[in-house]
This record gives structure tokens, sequence and C-alpha cells, in this order.
């Protein structure tokens, strides 16, 4: 792959909060999603990662009503029905496999996401989850501890990425044409040492 278009994925693939609910994703796409998971990088090898893909409406809306939608729009409350995701994937790690799961939660989501946009999908990774309430809605077992889920559904929001302003505040925002914005800061001040 020609590495200007792996950055445009990457630019592509925001956190999208807002999607087409009628839009289905079938099961297949999500076993997809999850095998490209499966063949990322493991700490020592061991895969402790156990997923759950949901596209059953009912369930939806019991995983939906789990997670914190975006904490720096405090008057928005997440996306209305219309406007909701139409799968979800769960990453749990697997405690009868290891009780470190390292990265591997946060590799697995970010292929889950990048493989969603080169679908012409997108998603939105969640850590901030109702766990004792997911687990009992979703009966997932006490060796299955929940890291992340990641929302999916067909993008209906436009996010643009602009550097972090004078006043170095990094929360993203709409503006009055409900466009998302996310501010990032510069290559320049990141980078502490170059040798």
């Amino acid at each position: 792959m020609n590495p200007e278009n792996f950055k445009q994925l990457v630019l592509e693939n925001r956190s999208c909060r807002r999607f087409d609910h009628s839009h289905k994703i079938d099961i297949d796409t999500l076993k997809a999603l999850v095998d490209l998971a499966r063949n990322c990088a493991s700490a020592a090898n061991k895969q402790p990662l156990k997923f759950i893909i949901c596209r059953d409406e009912q369930k939806n809306e019991e995983i939906f009503s789990c997670l914190g939608w975006a904490a720096y729009l405090t008057n928005w409350p997440g996306p209305e029905k219309a406007e909701q995701p139409s799968a979800y994937i769960v990453i749990m790690g697997d405690h009868t496999i290891s009780d470190n799961f390292w990265c591997d939660h946060g590799i697995a989501a970010q292929t889950l996401l990048l493989g969603a946009r080169a679908m012409g999908l997108g998603g939105c990774m969640f850590g901030a989850i109702n766990i004792k309430k997911l687990k009992d809605h979703l009966s997932i077992a006490d060796h299955l501890e929940v890291k992340l889920v990641v929302a999916l559904g067909k993008p209906v929001e436009e996010i643009r990425i602009d550097d972090v302003g004078e006043n170095g505040d990094i929360k993203y925002w709409r503006d009055e044409n409900q466009v998302h914005h996310v501010p990032k800061r510069k290559l320049a001040d990141l980078i502490t040492g170059s040798f």
C-alpha cells in the first residue's frame, strides 16, 4: 500500500458518533473485522482476547445504554435513534488465558476501526462503559473482563482535524453546522528528540 493512501486511511479514521442507523452491517463483515484483530500482535503471543459481535436491534439498544458517548460534548447525551450504531464489537480479556492483557485490546480495537474505515464504515472505541450493566445484558461470564466496546455503522457526520490553538485546548467540539472538530497537537510539539 502506498504510504500516502495509508495516511489518508488513518486521517479518515476519526471517532464517529453519528451513523445511518438504517444501514445494517452483515454478520460476515463483523467476523471479517474480528479476523483482522485476530491476526494482530499479542503480548507473548498469548492471544487472550475474546469478542462478542452484535447486530441485533434489542441487544444494540442494551449496549448503547451502557456507553458514555462524548465527555466533552456536555449537552449531548449521545446520538438519537436514527443516528445510533447498527453494530458493536465487545472486546474482552480471558482470564483463563492470562491476567495481563497489556495493550492487546487497544491494538485490536484500532485494527477493527481501520478495517471498518477501509470498508466505508466508521466507528468509535469506548472505554467509558458501565461494565456491570453490560455484563448483565450480554450474560458475559466472570472470567471475561470487558476492556473496550467498538460501535460501528455508516457515518453521517463530517469530522475535521484541526491544529490545537494557542490556548492549548484539546477538547473536540461541534460547530453551528454540526461539523465535529478534533484538535490535534502539531508534529513538532510531539517529537522531543531526534538523533
